[in-house]
């Protein structure tokens, strides 16, 4: 992605040719040039409003970032795209799981997170000398988008090599890197967040576990919720109080004191669950001592997994407006596909807008992971925010367009309504986020 000024805001200018682009996308679902110039148009207002208002209320000048891919980032898209379709056979997609007890599903994840690793497809954001390939940010979200785009299965690990790891490599010591991160790379441990507590806050205001120092180290009674995989992580990053600050801590399942036990979600490829600490202790050598002001380093941790979590969105809303268009194109009804009929094909169009608008709002907080840290947290609250809503919307239209159907097993449109269910309150849903850009902005 590359910036063209100093000063980057996020502006979106429209051309004929993109009017035919969107016509082509949408090929066979007849949009006239004029109806696609209008919802073209609509994704160019939705994306200026709130970004010019709440970083250029001071000055009339413009700002411009470039949300193409720079040749890098599309050479990495091509090569994953590539091998996902060269490897990733029918019987392992997600929607080949439905209808699996716990245990088959849980063997179906880690067959495919073997294949991911034989491919060298883990840890893709982790630094070369700790087995990842160093991508970054923007690369990490491409290849987040393009596993849900081609119905991958949600890996057993995924957030622990998308999240933990890195924060082990951020913050943890060299002997603690030496001892954690190989085994998380090579899947012989499952790692995750353990972030949530009983208030359900996201923050630093939601951490209310208190560790009671003991022999330089903690001793921890308390429980988190909404842990992501907890059923089956072997270990966990958890935030708790002490002395005045957050401080983080690696605590392993084989630990006494340590219990998890896993949820059913409407999803069930996304498992979440409880994990319990009964006077669990935290020796010194389990303490990320690197974490400086624990409540920042517990902020940058949720805007990078709203940010993970808003990827993987994106990638399934614009796989179930494929799929929603492509049934469009083949369901025949008064001698003629249902996409020419303006009660189909206008929802479809609003898909490709919602896609489009999330997306760009996605790229330009990629962007700012590396590039403008200091306005990552404003840049992630409207991605998620705005995602959270299309998301939703893209999902309950694709099933509404397929008529009854849309709900059986037989179609995988019903999968992304249950993904769009499990997404909408990971790591802050709309209403959150409306009110971060509201406060960050200053509203």
């Amino acid at each position: 992605m590359v910036s063209h000024h100093p000063s980057v805001n996020l502006a979106l200018h429209l051309t004929l040719h993109e009017s035919l682009r969107f016509i082509n996308l949408l090929d066979g679902i007849f949009l006239t040039p004029s109806e696609a110039c209008y919802y073209n148009r609509q994704a160019s207002l939705r994306l200026r409003a709130a970004p010019r208002a709440a970083s250029c209320r001071t000055t009339k000048e413009v700002s411009l970032v470039d949300l193409s891919l720079s040749p890098a980032e599309a050479a990495f898209q091509q090569e994953f795209s590539t091998w996902l379709k060269a490897n990733l056979p029918e019987s392992q997609r997600a929607a080949s799981l439905q209808g699996l007890s716990e245990e088959e599903g849980l063997k179906a994840r880690r067959d495919w997170e073997r294949t991911l690793g034989a491919g060298g497809w883990l840890g893709v954001s982790w630094p070369k000398e700790y087995g990842g390939r160093g991508a970054t940010a923007m690369e990490q979200v491409i290849y987040l988008e393009e596993l849900l785009a081609a119905g991958a299965p949600n890996a057993v690990d995924a957030l622990g090599r998308g999240l933990v790891g890195p924060t082990i490599i951020d913050l943890g010591s060299d002997e603690q890197k030496q001892r954690f991160l190989p085994s998380l790379a090579d899947g012989t441990a499952i790692g995750t967040l353990a972030l949530l507590e009983d208030s359900d806050l996201l923050g630093p205001d939601g951490i209310a576990l208190t560790g009671a120092e003991e022999g330089g180290g903690y001793r921890l009674t308390g429980a988190k919720r909404f842990v992501h995989d907890a059923g089956v992580a072997t270990l966990f990053i958890v935030p708790f109080r002490a002395g005045g600050d957050i401080v983080f801590a690696v605590v392993q399942s084989s630990t006494e004191g340590v219990g998890s036990r896993s949820h059913h979600t409407m999803d069930e490829t996304k498992r979440m669950g409880d994990l319990t600490l009964d006077n669990v202790l935290v020796t010194p050598d389990d303490v990320l001592a690197g974490a400086g002001d624990g409540a920042s380093a517990l902020a940058r941790l949720l805007d990078l997994a709203a940010v993970a979590v808003t990827a993987e969105m994106i990638g399934a809303m614009d796989r179930a407006r494929e799929i929603t268009t492509q049934y469009a194109k083949d369901r025949i009804q008064f001698g003629a596909p249902i996409g020419k009929y303006q009660g189909v094909k206008h929802p479809l169009a609003e898909m490709y807008v919602d896609v489009e608008t999330s997306r760009s709002l996605l790229y330009y907080a990629a962007w700012c992971v590396q590039e403008k840290p200091q306005d990552l947290p404003l840049a992630t609250a409207r991605a998620k925010a705005y995602a959270s809503e299309a998301f939703t919307r893209i999902g309950i239209d694709g099933v509404q367009l397929h008529g009854a159907i849309g709900f059986t097993a037989e179609y995988d449109i019903q999968l992304y309504l249950k993904r769009s269910k499990w997404a909408l309150p990971a790591f802050g849903d709309a209403e959150f986020h409306y009110e971060r850009v509201a406060s960050l902005g200053g509203y």
